[in-house]
């Protein structure tokens, strides 16, 4: 890991462009940012919810669970934001990756199925979902 340490920082929108190191979290988004902390530059977006990443802040660092796995990314990068530091994670083989991506597809779908609806705000006079809160924050949803 490039980046051991990720302090966070409370944001209404995402930045423009990230800083590398650095977690935004926009409670009004539900959602959370950072560039992948192995280096690669690339965004890593972690949508926070009961059937996705949970976070917790302790009034002076942020935890999110469960790990983040960069599948997607050419790096597949694996770990964890622990209390503002990365812990790097043993890589997953291919099979590893199908499973967790399935079970986490069942997880969102039994959560949304069970009649919890996906969590809506009010922006600007307009109901939003949690998709379109995203969409919004990063400048496509108007």
């Amino acid at each position: 890991m490039r980046h051991h340490e990720l302090p966070h920082r409370f944001v209404e929108d995402m930045p423009e462009e990230l800083e590398a190191g650095v977690l935004y979290v926009s409670m009004r988004y539900a959602t959370a940012v950072h560039l992948c902390a192995c280096g690669c530059g690339r965004e890593v977006v972690t949508p926070l919810s009961p059937a996705q990443w949970k976070m917790t802040f302790d009034g002076e660092t942020v935890s999110l669970s469960p790990s983040i796995g960069s599948w997607g990314l050419p790096c597949r990068s694996h770990y964890f934001i622990t209390k503002g530091e990365t812990v790097e994670a043993l890589p997953w083989s291919d099979d590893q990756v199908r499973y967790g991506e399935a079970k986490d597809r069942r997880r969102r779908t039994e959560h949304y199925a069970s009649g919890v609806e996906a969590p809506e705000t009010v922006v600007d006079g307009r109901k939003r979902s949690w998709l379109g809160r995203l969409a919004e924050a990063f400048g496509r949803g108007r």
